[in-house]
């Protein structure tokens, strides 16, 4: 094989440097061939048990990171609809809690008309029992102002005159002082 380098080398006109560089480094071809078989092997056993199930773990993992990255996306598109439909939600609380309150309003007015109905008619009785006890006090007093008026006309004439006056004429100067005082 040496032949065939020193040949090629000759062709070339560079056959002084070729035979120093095998002769150098000593060309061997059959431990060259030896190292081309176990190079071919160890090549071959790293590709199998080695290199293979690298490139197997690292496919696995580009898609597991692919699937993660799939599953973000939707996780989002997921989130955005959850807050949609909470935001939603949170707006049909608040309009059913201001009808609420509407209709609380309402009926507070409603029982308030009602209520002030009820003291309005409730202060109309007291007003119109306090107008009839009123009458009725005025007009025993006045019954009572005319018998002592009565009395006191009696006395008066009796000592004005200084005469004791009968119970007849005690009565009769009684109905004279009460049809005065009615006419007045």
């Amino acid at each position: 094989m040496n032949t065939l380098f020193l040949a090629a080398a000759e062709s070339t006109g560079e056959s002084g440097v070729v035979q120093k560089i095998v002769e150098t480094f000593g060309w061997n071809p059959t431990l060259f061939f030896s190292q081309v078989v176990s190079f071919c092997l160890v090549a071959f056993l790293l590709n199998r048990f080695a290199y293979k199930p690298i490139l197997t773990v690292l496919e696995e993992r580009r898609q597991k990171i692919a699937e993660s990255l799939a599953n973000a996306d939707k996780m989002k598109v997921e989130l955005a609809n959850a807050q949609a439909k909470a935001q939603e939600i949170l707006t049909q609380a608040s309009q059913q809690a201001t009808k609420a309150i509407e209709e609380a309003r309402a009926a507070a007015a409603k029982v308030q008309e009602v209520e002030t109905q009820k003291a309005i008619a409730s202060a109309s009785d007291i007003i119109a029992k306090a107008k009839q006890a009123s009458e009725a006090e005025l007009i025993r007093m006045k019954a009572e102002l005319r018998k002592e008026v009565g009395r006191l006309v009696v006395t008066t004439s009796a000592k004005v005159t200084g005469n004791i006056l009968t119970a007849e004429q005690q009565a009769r100067l009684a109905d004279d002082t009460n049809k005065q005082l009615a006419a007045n």
